[in-house]
């Protein structure tokens, strides 16, 4: 879709409500479809709209549905489902930890999702708490916009994105990042909603911790070898 027929589109069908976020990479804003009165997010940065557009049409109870995508001289615009729910990061503000139950039904929920991005070749990237949305019991990754596609033939990323502390080791120029990388970021959350802290401070304890660690090893050889394998293990 060009642009500018999205950007007309979104001047006349919707009203601004107000401003999500705002960053380094863009903006996230909430509209308001002034037919339905149906709520939309709406997502304003500078990268590539190939990963939105590869989920064109994608129905997951994991991941919002991406409705249109627009790019002009590496502008992105997408407009998406809004998911009503409190981000894992506000959940767990002041040290507040989940039982490890609901920390793994959580972190099924988010191999869910990774399942879905990573058989269409899309590494997310930058899986943090503030990227994940809970909704009742429903857990939903959200914010492409450090993602990226997985390519046979580079040996690492040409942009360094992610967040220190959920990023692994690969995404700091050491090698191409793959799905393993979203795993080692999974251990990172999982570890974080059972004791509050990051995995190098504490492990959490038993088979989970087991689980956890083999997330975030250092060399992604040595990790699951997909989401879907971690799934079975949670």
């Amino acid at each position: 879709m060009r642009m500018s027929y999205l950007t007309d589109q979104l001047q006349s069908c919707f009203t601004s409500v107000r401003t999500l976020s705002r960053g380094e990479r863009g903006t996230v804003t909430l509209l308001r479809h002034n037919g339905s009165g149906q709520w939309f997010v709406l997502r304003d940065y500078r990268g590539s709209a190939t990963p939105y557009r590869k989920l064109l049409g994608i129905s997951s109870p994991h991941l919002p549905q991406v409705y249109e995508v627009a790019e002009e001289g590496g502008c992105v615009l997408a407009l998406e489902e809004y998911i009503p729910g409190d981000t894992l990061a506000a959940v767990l503000t002041g040290g507040h930890t989940l039982p490890p139950g609901e920390a793994r039904a959580v972190g099924r929920q988010l191999c869910q999702a990774l399942h879905v991005l990573h058989s269409r070749s899309i590494v997310h990237r930058d899986l943090k708490p503030e990227h994940v949305i809970l909704c009742g019991s429903r857990a939903v990754l959200v914010d492409l916009d450090a993602a990226r596609l997985v390519h046979p033939s580079p040996t690492a990323d040409t942009q360094i994105l992610g967040t220190v502390g959920y990023a692994a080791p690969e995404q700091f120029g050491l090698a191409q990042s793959d799905s393993r990388t979203d795993l080692y970021a999974l251990g990172v959350v999982l570890n974080l909603m059972v004791t509050g802290v990051h995995p190098t401070v504490r492990l959490a304890p038993g088979r989970l911790g087991r689980v956890i660690a083999k997330c975030t090893m250092t060399n992604p050889d040595q990790r699951y070898a997909s989401a879907a394998q971690l799934y079975e293990y949670l």
